[in-house]
Protein backbone atom coordinates (compact mmCIF):
# COMPACT_ATOMS: atom_id res chain seq x y z
CA UNK A 1 0.00 0.00 0.00
CA UNK A 2 1.10 3.18 -1.08
CA UNK A 3 1.63 6.13 1.19
CA UNK A 4 -0.45 8.53 -1.51
CA UNK A 5 -3.71 6.30 -0.30
CA UNK A 6 -6.72 8.25 0.42
CA UNK A 7 -9.16 5.64 0.90
CA UNK A 8 -7.98 2.17 2.90
CA UNK A 9 -10.41 -0.48 2.01
CA UNK A 10 -10.28 -3.17 4.81
CA UNK A 11 -11.55 -6.66 4.84
CA UNK A 12 -12.20 -9.18 7.64
CA UNK A 13 -9.46 -11.76 6.89
CA UNK A 14 -8.79 -13.40 3.09
CA UNK A 15 -10.94 -16.38 2.16
CA UNK A 16 -9.41 -19.57 1.05
CA UNK A 17 -9.20 -18.59 -2.55
CA UNK A 18 -7.41 -15.31 -1.86
CA UNK A 19 -5.11 -16.82 0.42
CA UNK A 20 -4.47 -19.33 -2.00
CA UNK A 21 -3.65 -17.13 -4.68
CA UNK A 22 -1.67 -14.67 -2.55
CA UNK A 23 -4.26 -12.16 -3.88
CA UNK A 24 -7.28 -10.14 -2.86
CA UNK A 25 -10.97 -11.36 -3.76
CA UNK A 26 -9.53 -13.88 -5.46
CA UNK A 27 -12.84 -15.71 -5.16
CA UNK A 28 -14.18 -15.79 -9.00
CA UNK A 29 -17.83 -14.69 -7.41
CA UNK A 30 -16.48 -11.92 -5.12
CA UNK A 31 -18.00 -9.20 -6.72
CA UNK A 32 -14.78 -6.06 -5.24
CA UNK A 33 -13.06 -6.25 -8.90
CA UNK A 34 -16.95 -5.68 -11.10
CA UNK A 35 -17.51 -2.59 -7.99
CA UNK A 36 -14.33 -1.17 -8.49
CA UNK A 37 -14.47 -1.37 -12.45
CA UNK A 38 -17.88 0.60 -11.95
CA UNK A 39 -17.45 3.10 -9.67
CA UNK A 40 -13.25 3.52 -10.48
CA UNK A 41 -12.40 2.25 -13.70
CA UNK A 42 -10.20 -0.38 -13.02
CA UNK A 43 -9.98 -2.81 -15.56
CA UNK A 44 -11.53 -6.30 -13.63
CA UNK A 45 -10.42 -8.52 -16.18
CA UNK A 46 -6.78 -7.41 -16.44
CA UNK A 47 -4.24 -9.29 -14.44
CA UNK A 48 -4.54 -9.08 -10.59
CA UNK A 49 -0.71 -7.54 -10.26
CA UNK A 50 -2.50 -4.79 -12.97
CA UNK A 51 -5.53 -4.27 -11.13
CA UNK A 52 -3.44 -3.94 -7.93
CA UNK A 53 -1.41 -1.27 -10.11
CA UNK A 54 -4.54 0.73 -11.15
CA UNK A 55 -6.21 0.76 -7.39
CA UNK A 56 -3.10 2.62 -6.27
CA UNK A 57 -3.07 5.13 -9.19
CA UNK A 58 -6.25 6.08 -8.05
CA UNK A 59 -5.44 6.30 -4.50
CA UNK A 60 -6.67 3.03 -3.29
CA UNK A 61 -5.12 0.63 -0.66
CA UNK A 62 -6.46 -2.78 0.38
CA UNK A 63 -5.30 -4.46 3.47
CA UNK A 64 -7.01 -7.04 6.18
CA UNK A 65 -8.11 -6.04 10.37
CA UNK A 66 -7.35 -9.58 10.80
CA UNK A 67 -3.68 -10.99 10.12
CA UNK A 68 -4.10 -14.34 11.66
CA UNK A 69 -7.11 -16.26 12.81
CA UNK A 70 -8.71 -20.10 12.95
CA UNK A 71 -11.07 -20.84 10.54
CA UNK A 72 -12.61 -23.84 9.15
CA UNK A 73 -13.07 -22.67 5.59
CA UNK A 74 -13.74 -19.22 4.24
CA UNK A 75 -17.12 -17.40 6.00
CA UNK A 76 -16.41 -14.78 8.42
CA UNK A 77 -18.82 -16.33 10.78
CA UNK A 78 -16.80 -19.26 11.05
CA UNK A 79 -13.90 -17.55 12.90
CA UNK A 80 -13.10 -18.28 15.98
CA UNK A 81 -13.14 -15.33 18.33
CA UNK A 82 -10.13 -15.94 20.47
CA UNK A 83 -7.57 -16.82 17.89
CA UNK A 84 -7.90 -13.48 15.94
CA UNK A 85 -4.69 -11.38 15.69
CA UNK A 86 -5.47 -8.27 14.48
CA UNK A 87 -3.01 -6.33 11.68
CA UNK A 88 -1.11 -3.23 12.95
CA UNK A 89 -2.84 -0.76 11.57
CA UNK A 90 -3.11 2.16 14.13
CA UNK A 91 1.00 2.06 13.24
CA UNK A 92 0.25 1.72 9.34
CA UNK A 93 -2.88 4.45 9.21
CA UNK A 94 0.11 6.44 10.97
CA UNK A 95 2.17 6.39 7.89
CA UNK A 96 -0.76 7.49 5.39
CA UNK A 97 -0.80 11.07 5.69
CA UNK A 98 -3.75 11.60 2.58
CA UNK A 99 -5.83 8.97 4.02
CA UNK A 100 -9.35 10.55 3.75
CA UNK A 101 -11.74 7.09 4.14
CA UNK A 102 -11.37 3.79 5.74
CA UNK A 103 -13.96 1.43 4.37
CA UNK A 104 -14.72 -1.74 5.92
CA UNK A 105 -15.92 -4.48 3.63
CA UNK A 106 -18.86 -5.71 5.32
CA UNK A 107 -20.17 -6.29 8.43
CA UNK A 108 -17.24 -9.09 10.19
CA UNK A 109 -14.09 -6.25 9.04
CA UNK A 110 -16.18 -3.26 10.31
CA UNK A 111 -17.07 -5.38 13.30
CA UNK A 112 -13.32 -6.43 13.94
CA UNK A 113 -12.27 -2.58 13.50
CA UNK A 114 -14.61 -1.67 16.20
CA UNK A 115 -13.71 -4.22 18.31
CA UNK A 116 -9.50 -4.18 17.85
CA UNK A 117 -8.79 -1.31 16.06
CA UNK A 118 -10.90 1.57 16.60
CA UNK A 119 -9.71 1.27 20.78
CA UNK A 120 -6.44 1.54 19.63
CA UNK A 121 -6.35 4.53 17.99
CA UNK A 122 -4.89 8.14 19.39
CA UNK A 123 -5.54 11.34 17.97
CA UNK A 124 -5.54 12.70 15.07
CA UNK A 125 -6.28 9.30 13.44
CA UNK A 126 -9.96 8.82 15.76
CA UNK A 127 -11.34 11.35 13.62
CA UNK A 128 -10.71 8.95 10.61
CA UNK A 129 -13.82 8.90 8.71
CA UNK A 130 -14.78 4.93 8.83
CA UNK A 131 -17.75 3.78 6.18
CA UNK A 132 -18.97 0.05 6.49
CA UNK A 133 -20.21 -0.95 3.05
CA UNK A 134 -21.92 -4.17 2.16
CA UNK A 135 -19.66 -6.89 1.77
CA UNK A 136 -18.22 -7.99 -2.12
CA UNK A 137 -18.19 -11.62 -0.75
CA UNK A 138 -20.06 -14.01 -2.61
CA UNK A 139 -21.95 -15.09 0.30
CA UNK A 140 -23.80 -11.84 0.65
CA UNK A 141 -25.75 -13.05 -3.14
CA UNK A 142 -29.15 -10.80 -1.77
CA UNK A 143 -26.80 -7.62 -2.49
CA UNK A 144 -27.21 -7.03 -6.85
CA UNK A 145 -24.13 -5.80 -8.28
CA UNK A 146 -25.84 -2.14 -8.63
CA UNK A 147 -27.02 -2.33 -5.30
CA UNK A 148 -23.50 -2.76 -4.34
CA UNK A 149 -22.06 -0.02 -6.41
CA UNK A 150 -24.42 2.29 -4.89
CA UNK A 151 -23.64 1.54 -1.09
CA UNK A 152 -19.80 1.77 -2.24
CA UNK A 153 -20.67 5.37 -3.46
CA UNK A 154 -18.16 6.95 -0.73
CA UNK A 155 -15.06 5.24 -2.12
CA UNK A 156 -15.81 7.32 -5.82
CA UNK A 157 -16.75 10.36 -3.40
CA UNK A 158 -13.78 10.57 -0.99
CA UNK A 159 -11.49 10.33 -4.38
CA UNK A 160 -12.92 13.15 -5.85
Amino acid sequence: MRRIARVLVLGSMPGSASLHAHAYYAHPRNRFWPVMQQLLGIDADAPYDARLQQLAERGVGLWDVIGECARRGSLDAAIVPGSIVVNPLPERLATLPQLRLVVCNGSAAAQAWRRHVQPALSPPLTRLPVQAVPSTSPANAAWSLPRLCAAWQPVRDALR
